[in-house]
C-alpha cells in the first residue's frame, strides 16, 4: 500500500518538473531568440528608444537572480505540499473483526465506530472480517498482512485476539495495537479498551423483570469469561430491582457468532419456561426464536428492534466511534499512551437503545432515573448488600465493588440459575 502511494508521489514530482522544463523552453534564450525566422516585427520601445522589457525588469526589481529564487521557492513549496500529502496518505488504521459486519450486532457496532473515526480524523481505515479468535495462526496471519500493507494502527475487536496481539505488538514496536475487551497492555504500543456495558445491562434487566409473567428469563450466554458473567449479573440485579422473584437461567453456547446454535439455545430456554430472552452474541437468532414463540427479547450490541419487532423490549448498545477517533488521532500525532480504558455512561461509550412502546410508563421513568444517576456517577450497579449464587455475602451494606473484583467477576449473583464453568 505504501509503495503505491510513493509511486504516485514520484509521478506527481516528475510531472511538476516536466512542467517547469516546458515553461523554460517557451521563454526562449536571453536574447529573445525563439529559434524561428524573423517575422519583421520590431521591438516595442519607449520615446527614448529603450527596450521596455528590459526597463520593466529593472523597474519591478525582477532581475534574473530574483526570478531564479522565486522558481526555487515555488519548487520548495510544491515539494512541501507533496510531503504533507504523503504523510496524510501514508497513515492509516485497520480493524480485525470476528464476524461479517451484517446489519446489526457486535461487529456492526464496531464498524459504525470505525466509520465515525474515519470521518472525525480524516485518516483512512480498513478492516478484515471473520478472523477466527480461536485460531492464533489465523490472527497472526491477518496481523502480519496488515503490518505489511503499512497500517500504523491495528485494533482487534474480540477477546480471543488478546495474546496474539500482545506478541505482535512486541515484534512490531512502531505499530500501535489496541485490543477491545481482555485485560492486557504494555507500556509502549499495546493498549486495552472496554466499557461498562453492564450499566445498560442493568437497565434492560429492569425492563425484562417487569415484562416476565413466568418470573423466568432465559439468557443465551457466549463464553464463561468475566465480561459475560458481569453482564449476566448486572442484568439479574436490574431484573430483581423491579421483580424480586425473578430468576435468570443461563444457557452457554461457546459462540460469538453462530445463528443455528444460538437459536437452538433460545428455543431450549423457551421450552424450559422462560418468557423473556436475553443474549450475549452477535446474531439476532435469539430474538427470532422469541418472536416465533410469542415471547419477549432483550438484544445486545446494537438496537435490533427491526429484526423481531413483536418480541423486542430494549437493548444494551455500544458507541465505539469517539474512542476509536481518540486512539487513531493520538497515534497519528504521536501522543498515544497505552493503558486500560474503561469508559461508561459518563463517556457515552454505552447506552440503552430504544424501548418498546408497550413497556409500562412507570418502568420507563425508573429506567431513565437510574440512567441519569449512572451518567452523574451517583449510582453503582454492584453495591452492597450483594450475595453470590450460593448465598455467600460479597459486599456489605453500602460497600461498592472495587475495579479488580469487578473486572475479574468469575461468579454469579443470587438469582442466576446455571454454572459459570
Amino acid at each position: 500500500m505504501k509503495s503505491t502511494k510513493s509511486t504516485k508521489a514520484l509521478l506527481r514530482l516528475l510531472a511538476l518538473l516536466m512542467a517547469f522544463v516546458m515553461i523554460a523552453a517557451a521563454c526562449g534564450d536571453d536574447d529573445g531568440d525563439d529559434g524561428s525566422a524573423d517575422d519583421g516585427d520590431s521591438a516595442v520601445t519607449d520615446d527614448a528608444g529603450n527596450d521596455m522589457a528590459d526597463d520593466d525588469m529593472v523597474d519591478e526589481g525582477m532581475d534574473e537572480d530574483d526570478m531564479a529564487e522565486d522558481d526555487m521557492a515555488e519548487d520548495d513549496m510544491a515539494e512541501d505540499d507533496m510531503a504533507e500529502d504523503d504523510m496524510a496518505d501514508d497513515f492509516s488504521a485497520a480493524f480485525l473483526y470476528i464476524s461479517p459486519i451484517g446489519e446489526a450486532g457486535w461487529t456492526w457496532a464496531h464498524d459504525q465506530g470505525r466509520l465515525h473515526a474515519e470521518e472525525a480524523t480524516g485518516i483512512p481505515t480498513f478492516f478484515v472480517d471473520s478472523v477466527n479468535d480461536g485460531s492464533p495462526a489465523d490472527i497472526e496471519a491477518a496481523i502480519r498482512t496488515l503490518v505489511a500493507d503499512g497500517h500504523d494502527v491495528i485494533i482487534g475487536t474480540s477477546f480471543g485476539y488478546m495474546d496474539t496481539m500482545e506478541a505482535m505488538a512486541a515484534e512490531f514496536p512502531d505499530v500501535v495495537f489496541e485490543h477491545v475487551s481482555g485485560y492486557k497492555a504494555n507500556e509502549t504500543n499495546f493498549g486495552n479498551t472496554f466499557g461498562k456495558i453492564y450499566q445498560p445491562r442493568y437497565l434492560t434487566g429492569m425492563i425484562a423483570g417487569a415484562a416476565t409473567e413466568t418470573n423466568q428469563i432465559g439468557y443465551v450466554a457466549a463464553f464463561p469469561i468475566p465480561e459475560v458473567a458481569r453482564g449476566i449479573n448486572a442484568f439479574t440485579l436490574g431484573a430483581q430491582r423491579v421483580n424480586p422473584d425473578v430468576e435468570v437461567v443461563v444457557q452457554w453456547t461457546s459462540t460469538w457468532f453462530d445463528p443455528a446454535i444460538e437459536g437452538d439455545a433460545a428455543d431450549a430456554l423457551l421450552e424450559g419456561g422462560a418468557d423473556v430472552i436475553a443474549m450475549h452474541q452477535d446474531t439476532t437468532s435469539a430474538g427470532l426464536a422469541a418472536e416465533a414463540a410469542g415471547a419477549r427479547w432483550v438484544s445486545y450490541n446494537s438496537d435490533m428492534s427491526e429484526f423481531a419487532p413483536d418480541a423486542y423490549l430494549a437493548s444494551a448498545i455500544w458507541n465505539w466511534g469517539p474512542r476509536y477517533a481518540e486512539i487513531i488521532s493520538s497515534a497519528a500525532d504521536g501522543s498515544y499512551v497505552p493503558g486500560f480504558y474503561w469508559g461508561g455512561y459518563e463517556d457515552g461509550i454505552v447506552d440503552i437503545g430504544s424501548i418498546a412502546a408497550d413497556v409500562d410508563a412507570d418502568i420507563v421513568a425508573q429506567v431513565e432515573d437510574i440512567r441519569q444517576q449512572m451518567i452523574d456517577g451517583t449510582f453503582a450497579v454492584f453495591s452492597g448488600p450483594l450475595f453470590a449464587q450460593d448465598g455467600t455475602q460479597l459486599l456489605a451494606e453500602g460497600e461498592v465493588m472495587d475495579p479488580g473484583m469487578l473486572l475479574g467477576e468469575a461468579f454469579f449473583v443470587q438469582g442466576v440459575v446455571g454454572d459459570i464453568g
